[in-house]
């Protein structure tokens, strides 16, 4: 099964699911804006229905994606569907699940697979939103213990080796530039900066992104000798851009992650 062919599969039950409500759905992320790898990427979909939120809509939508997932296939496993409806698509109302990153993506980047282009009642996110959005992100998903046991990060699977790698460098592009992060892009824009570390393990992952490591054990050296680096390097970059904008909490815990990392 194609990755192609999940967003398709999805876009049918989400039909029969939501029927008129449903007023429009996009590919998005690396099927939408290139650079999909079958072994790594996620399936991206982007569902825009009809005001008013309807109190059941989250739980429609996560059945339908549990439904299409169970399908066994490993690239249904990894469908991710993001939703909302124009007024919380505009921030008038809470509700949805659209996050700003995912947001400026379909504005820039999604592709049509059904219904009429709704996009002209998605509001773009600002810079400092994406920025406060990433940074969210990274201290939940890639503050944990990963960053200095790269033998507990290979374990994991290739997937979530490029992830951890390539988030980041992705972010920081983001921050820097107010563009979606694609992954080509994130890395072509660090290893032109000047004094940026880490570029082997960051231009090596890109790679990984198509075959894996070929081989644990040197992967899991460049791992040991580059991730703490290019994860410091990340902190500092961002420690500065939410300092600026008065993140006190959001600072400390930065800060409070390089710690971990040095001790």
């Amino acid at each position: 099964m194609t990755g192609e062919q999940v967003l398709a599969d999805a876009v049918s039950a989400y039909r029969s699911a939501l029927g008129e409500r449903l007023a429009a759905a996009y590919a998005l992320g690396s099927l939408a804006h290139g650079g999909f790898s079958p072994l790594v990427s996620d399936v991206d979909l982007g569902l825009i229905l009809s005001d008013p939120v309807h109190s059941g809509d989250a739980r429609t939508i996560q059945a339908v994606a549990d439904t299409e997932k169970a399908r066994g296939a490993q690239l249904a496993q990894r469908l991710s569907v993001f939703w909302g409806t124009p007024s919380t698509l505009r921030g008038e109302h809470e509700g949805g699940r659209f996050p700003a990153l995912d947001r400026l993506d379909l504005l820039d980047h999604g592709r049509l697979l059904a219904g009429r282009d709704a996009r002209s009642t998605v509001s773009r996110p600002s810079t400092p939103e994406l920025l406060i959005s990433g940074a969210e992100f990274a201290i939940e998903q890639l503050s944990g213990e990963e960053m200095r046991r790269p033998e507990l990060l290979i374990a994991r699977g290739v997937r979530r080796v490029t992830k951890v790698v390539l988030f980041p460098v992705r972010f920081m592009f983001t921050a820097a530039t107010g563009q979606v992060g694609t992954n080509h892009d994130a890395v072509s824009y660090h290893l032109e900066r000047e004094g940026a570390p880490a570029s082997e393990l960051v231009a090596t992952a890109l790679a990984w992104r198509i075959a894996g490591p070929v081989d644990p054990r040197p992967a899991a050296e460049l791992l040991r000798g580059q991730m703490v680096p290019l994860y410091l390097y990340y902190i500092d970059d961002h420690v500065t851009r939410l300092s600026s904008l008065g993140r006190g909490e959001l600072v400390r815990s930065f800060e409070l992650w390089r710690a971990r990392l040095t001790r």
